[in-house]
C-alpha cells in the first residue's frame, strides 16, 4: 500500500530509498497486472487485486480462483509475496489472503532489515447492476531494526465502491485504512479509478489516482497512473494480454514506465509485470510474476 496508502490496500513502488523499504499498504503488493498497467485497475480489481486496490472489485465476476504472486524490487532487495483464495460465485463474494514483504535497504553501513506480514479478508456485494460495495479487513505485523522505528501490530479497514453506468464503463472510489490501528506503514488514503473497455472488446484503458492523507501539510502526496491492455488473438480457449502504462509520483517528482504480458485460459492464467523509474529521486525497478488457477463455477 502507498507509503502512504492501491493497488495492499495491496504494493511495491515506494518513493525514496528509505520509503521503498517500508511495508506501505498502498503500493507494496499490487501484483503483476496492476503494476503493468501503471498501478491502476481500481475500477476493475477482480480476484486478488481486490485485496489491495478495491474490495468492491471482487464482485465484478463469478469465479472461484486461487492466486499467488512473487515480486522483487532492486533498490532495497525487497521480496514481495502474495497468496489468496477468492470466491465470487456467492451472493456475498469473499476472499482470504496473505501478503509478505522483506527488505534490506542497506543504508550506508547499517544492516537494516524490515519485514511485514499481513493477512485479511475481503468481502463485496452488488447492490444493483450498477453499484457494488466492498470492504477489506487486514491484520498486520511489521518489524524493523532501524533505530527510531518501532515494530507495529494492528488492523485496518478499507471501503470501496464501483459504479458501472454501462458494461463498457466503470468508475471506482476507495478509502484505505479508514478505521483501525494508527501506523505509518498503513496510512489513511483515498483512490479513484476509471476503466473503459469499448464494446467489451480486446482493448481496455485504465486510469487511477491515489492520495496519502497522513502526510504533512504542504507535502505533495498524489500518485497518478494508467495503462492500456490489448488482448492479442483472443479465442474462447486462450488469450495473450499485452500491457503498457506509466506512473507519476508527486513526492519523488518521478516518472515510471510499466509493462507486462500474460497468458490466460478459462482454467488458469500467468502474468508478468514490471515498472522502471525513468526520472525523479530514485532508480527503482520492480518485477512481478503471478499464477492463478480457476476452479469450477456453479451453474
Amino acid at each position: 500500500m502507498y507509503r502512504t496508502l492501491f493497488l495492499a490496500p495491496a504494493i511495491l513502488l515506494c518513493i525514496s530509498t528509505v520509503a521503498q523499504a517500508d511495508a506501505d499498504s498502498l503500493t507494496d503488493n499490487l501484483g503483476p497486472r496492476a503494476v503493468a498497467l501503471g498501478d491502476s485497475m481500481r475500477a476493475g480489481a477482480i480476484g486478488t487485486q481486490s485485496t489491495v486496490l478495491n474490495p468492491a472489485g471482487l464482485a465484478l465476476n463469478r469465479q472461484l480462483v486461487f492466486e499467488g504472486s512473487f515480486g522483487y524490487r532492486d533498490t532495497d532487495k525487497a521480496n514481495i509475496g502474495s497468496v489468496a483464495a477468492c470466491d465470487s460465485t456467492t451472493p456475498v463474494a469473499g476472499c482470504f489472503y496473505y501478503h509478505y514483504l522483506s527488505a534490506e535497504p542497506g543504508l550506508g553501513d547499517m544492516d537494516v532489515k524490515r519485514r511485514f506480514h499481513e493477512a485479511g479478508m475481503t468481502a463485496a456485494r452488488a447492490l444493483s447492476q450498477q453499484i457494488i460495495l466492498g470492504t477489506n479487513t487486514r491484520f498486520f505485523d511489521y518489524n524493523s531494526n532501524l533505530e527510531g522505528e518501532e515494530d507495529q501490530r494492528g488492523y485496518s479497514i478499507d471501503l470501496g465502491l464501483i459504479f458501472a453506468p454501462s458494461p463498457s464503463v466503470r468508475v471506482a472510489g476507495v478509502g484505505y485504512n479508514l478505521v483501525g490501528t494508527d501506523s505509518p506503514q498503513y496510512p489513511r488514503g483515498v483512490g479513484t479509478g476509471l476503466v473503459l473497455r469499448p464494446g467489451g472488446g480486446a482493448l481496455g484503458l485504465s486510469l487511477d489516482a491515489l492520495w496519502n492523507l497522513d502526510r504533512a501539510d504542504g507535502e505533495d502526496t498524489g500518485r497518478y497512473g494508467g495503462g492500456v491492455e490489448y488482448m492479442l488473438a483472443p479465442t474462447p480457449m486462450a488469450a495473450y494480454p499485452l500491457r503498457v502504462g506509466g506512473v507519476y509520483d508527486d513526492l519523488t517528482n518521478g516518472g515510471y514506465a510499466s509493462f507486462g504480458v500474460g497468458y490466460s485460459t478459462p482454467k488458469m492464467g500467468i502474468d508478468l509485470g514490471g515498472r522502471k523509474q525513468l526520472s525523479g529521486d530514485g532508480d527503482e525497478l520492480v518485477i512481478q510474476a503471478g499464477l492463478r488457477i480457476v476452479g469450477p463455477t456453479p451453474r
